[in-house]
């Protein structure tokens, strides 16, 4: 039983910007605008008053946050189900750092492009129930820091152009990242492959791999 948290991506709730390391590709195609849920303008709107609430005053958003995992957890136990966490949905801002420590039987995992905490994570600085997966974007600082966290055994994320998936990229097997969400699943040092979906299928900026 997965609790996901989507706040406003990037700088769209003009008051913090929660993606800084999203790249015009990676903008373009956002979860937040062709995803199963974020076409609908209330869920966004939704977003949007969470992360105005996180800008305005964060520890008691972290505290909600906390309220909610809890309750999630209890929801869980009574369907004799597994709950683990999302925090970063939509966004790179990291909240598990501080939260994942509060609930160790509980697992966490999240995307991220920020060179920096995917590298403290493959050295075992982050907490150890928090799974995390880098995203590869278009851009040549994207794509060298992603060659690093594979070259260090860690895992990356990659939209590819078609329908269907390749075996290996870059010599690295390719494992579906459609099938499920639950990224802490994945082997290692594997490159995790998503069928570009939404605006993703007209991206030509190079964030979707078109291997044609």
């Amino acid at each position: 039983m997965t609790g996901i948290l989507y706040l406003a991506p990037s700088d769209q709730s003009k008051v913090i910007n929660t993606c800084p390391n999203a790249t015009k590709g990676c903008r373009e195609v956002c979860l937040f605008t062709s995803g199963m849920r974020g076409v609908f303008p209330k869920i966004n709107e939704a977003a949007v008053k969470k992360t105005e609430w996180l800008a305005k005053d964060e520890q008691s958003f972290i505290e909600q946050v906390i309220k909610d995992i809890e309750a999630l957890d209890l929801k869980a136990k009574r369907n004799n189900m597994i709950p683990c966490v999302r925090l970063d949905g939509t966004s790179d801002v990291g909240l598990a750092e501080k939260i994942a420590p509060l609930f160790p039987h509980i697992q966490f995992y999240d995307y991220t492009k920020k060179p920096r905490r995917i590298m403290r994570y493959l050295a075992g600085k982050l907490p150890k129930n928090w799974s995390l997966t880098f995203s590869r974007a278009e851009t040549r600082a994207n794509q060298k820091h992603a060659q690093t966290v594979l070259n260090k055994g860690g895992n990356v994320a990659a939209v590819f152009a078609g329908k269907t998936l390749p075996k290996t990229y870059k010599g690295k097997r390719v494992v579906s990242g459609d099938e499920t969400d639950l990224r802490f699943l994945d082997p290692r040092n594997v490159i995790v492959g998503l069928t570009a979906k939404g605006k993703a299928r007209k991206d030509d900026s190079g964030f979707a791999i078109n291997l044609n």
